[in-house]
């Protein structure tokens, strides 16, 4: 004798389904939004610093021939606790001060914009 409730075979398991994904998201969101707070002010960090080079005059230089290390020290830069700066090339390559932004307090220096 055939069932005359149908169950659609798409339905069954659902709301396990429903569970997990709610699961998975709230767990995303929490694992995110810290790196998403981090995320954002690296990016403010880095955009405060090429405003810093553009104010300067020096953006065009540094993006062709990196930006030496003595005048990153004039526009207010310090080594931060352990960075060896004579084992850093010099000039630094505009996308090394780039990274060295989004390193956040494991950067070799402490930007006074960040």
């Amino acid at each position: 004798m055939v069932s005359q409730h149908w169950t659609n075979p798409r339905q069954i398991g659902l709301p396990m389904k429903r569970t997990a994904l709610a699961t998975l998201l709230a767990a995303t969101a929490l694992v995110a939004t810290p790196h998403a707070a981090s995320a954002a002010q690296d990016t403010a960090c880095k955009k405060a610093g090429m405003k810093t080079l553009q104010a300067a005059g020096l953006l065009d230089d540094v993006a062709r021939g990196g930006l030496p290390i003595s005048t990153a020290v004039a526009l207010g830069l310090t080594p931060r606790a352990g960075t060896d700066v004579s084992a850093l090339p010099d000039p630094l390559p505009l996308s090394v001060v780039l990274a060295d932004h989004r390193a956040g307090s494991r950067s070799l220096f402490v930007y006074p914009w960040c």
